[in-house]
């Protein structure tokens, strides 16, 4: 294999051919009459819209703008916008009463207090992984920051029960949205279209039964430096595609590369796709014009992410599966 710059390149009109014909296919085998897919405002869910018209006309597709109280106004705005250009229904359920209900907001909240106990809870925060990843080595711990009104900020370490804490309440935003798809989606006897994208689904970076949890994932197999290529051949607006991927989940921004990646976008697919397909290390060093221990760091943190989010990307094991492979349980 010769790896190389345009390793990524493909053929747009051919690749939208092959994922529209995957598209109407899983519709005939689930006997489903639409699609309905959650539109965050970002590129993954706006491709996989223009993809769904392509594939089955814009009358059977329907939009889902699923905001919170903290989410960005330019989702909603970015998200609606888009939807008139591809002429397709949406729809907005406000998701804030529901999280309200769990305690989410003050579970979550109740963590940074006890991080920073002197705060009087007026602030906004996120959480992140060491930044720089290709620089400098570091064990992946999560920082928390918080904001006050006027803009300050301070950060501290997160312990790992801390970070959990914060971790579950976040988690609980993506399945309550994946809640409010399915509703729709079984009112209008439609499938749930994923929007996740190989870059994220070999790292993790989704939520079991959340953004993870739907019924087809025309994405998976394409680096997200191909879903640009793929967004930009169908016509997606170009704030969309100029805007940094964000898990807008978070009440103070932060892009997928600070939350989790630790690698810039530009560098992060090549190095994915030499992992993934043992790509042999002077090779990738010769063309990424990295250090070997730079390229052996990163891999390293594939692997472990890769690892650590294995289940995430399995069904849940059954009793006769295990012993199909020998587990024998004790008596």
């Amino acid at each position: 294999m010769v790896f190389h710059k345009d390793i990524l390149k493909i053929n747009c009109e051919s690749e939208t051919n092959r994922i529209c014909a995957f598209i109407k296919e899983q519709m005939r085998l689930m006997h489903r009459d639409g699609i309905v897919i959650g539109l965050s405002g970002g590129v993954d869910s706006a491709l996989s819209a223009a993809l769904s018209v392509r594939a089955i006309g814009k009358n059977k597709v329907l939009g889902l703008i699923l905001p919170d109280k903290e989410s960005s106004p330019v989702s909603e705005q970015y998200a609606t916008k888009y939807a008139k250009e591809v002429v397709i229904k949406t729809d907005k359920v406000d998701i804030t009463p529901v999280l309200e209900a769990f305690g989410i907001y003050e579970k979550r909240d109740a963590v940074a207090k006890e991080v920073f106990p002197g705060d009087n809870g007026n602030f906004k925060l996120k959480i992140a992984l060491p930044p720089d990843l290709i620089t400098k080595d570091s064990i992946n711990f999560f920082t928390l920051t918080i904001f006050d009104e006027k803009g300050n900020s301070k950060s501290a370490r997160l312990n790992n029960e801390q970070a959990k804490g914060i971790i579950a309440a976040t988690c609980t935003k993506h399945r309550t949205r994946m809640m409010v798809q399915y509703y729709y989606a079984e009112k209008n006897n439609y499938l749930v279209c994923g929007t996740t994208n190989k870059s994220e689904a070999i790292q993790g970076l989704f939520v079991k039964y959340g953004d993870g949890g739907v019924d087809i994932e025309p994405l998976a197999h394409l680096y997200k430096n191909q879903v640009y290529q793929l967004a930009e051949y169908l016509g997606v607006i170009k704030e969309i595609i100029q805007r940094p991927p964000c898990p807008d989940t978070y009440s103070a921004p932060v892009t997928d590369e600070e939350w989790y990646f630790r690698i810039p976008f530009k560098q992060l697919d090549f190095l994915l796709y030499a992992w993934e397909n043992k790509v042999d290390i002077a090779e990738v060093c010769e063309v990424m014009d990295l250090t070997e221990e730079q390229i052996k760091r990163v891999f390293r943190d594939f692997v472990s992410k890769f690892n650590a989010t294995k289940h995430l990307r399995q069904l849940p094991p059954t009793l006769e599966e295990l012993e199909a492979c020998g587990f024998k349980p004790a008596a």
